[in-house]
């Protein structure tokens, strides 16, 4: 069984899923938004073309902790999903995740090819991969 990692922005949805065996998080797609409807069709797409069993969604905290407007949002959207799909969904913070992208893309890509990527997919593996590395400790 499969998770799926979500990284939901205002313009897009970052989607990373892992292998099998739950251990490794790869960048999956990103969805570009259009409306929640067809944006939590194009998940449960996935969800059912891939096995998916569970789903881990970024939580855009404050530094201290706090759930702000962005936040409320997610989980806005999240709640939605959840009476969509019916699979377990869980919340992990996904503070300097985008910044962890953009550091990583800026470090293997070239200038060039930077400017055409987008971190959405490669943040929600960030996001899903700290989830994956919970339940192995």
């Amino acid at each position: 069984m499969r998770s799926l990692g979500l990284d939901v922005g205002d313009r897009r949805i970052g989607v990373a899923m892992s292998d099998p065996s739950g251990i490794l998080a790869s960048p999956f797609t990103i969805i570009e938004r259009r409306s929640n409807t067809a944006d939590m069709e194009a998940i449960a797409e996935i969800i059912r073309r891939n096995d998916i069993g569970q789903i881990i969604v970024g939580l855009p905290l404050s530094l201290d902790g706090s759930s702000g407007l962005q936040a409320e949002k997610v989980k806005s959207f999240t709640q939605k999903l959840v009476e969509a799909i019916k699979i377990p969904v869980d919340f992990r913070d996904e503070s300097f995740t985008t910044a962890s992208a953009r550091n990583l893309i800026k470090e293997t890509r070239s200038k060039k090819a930077r400017r055409n990527t987008k971190d959405d997919a490669i943040a929600a593996a960030f996001i899903l991969q700290n989830f994956l590395d919970e339940k192995v400790i």
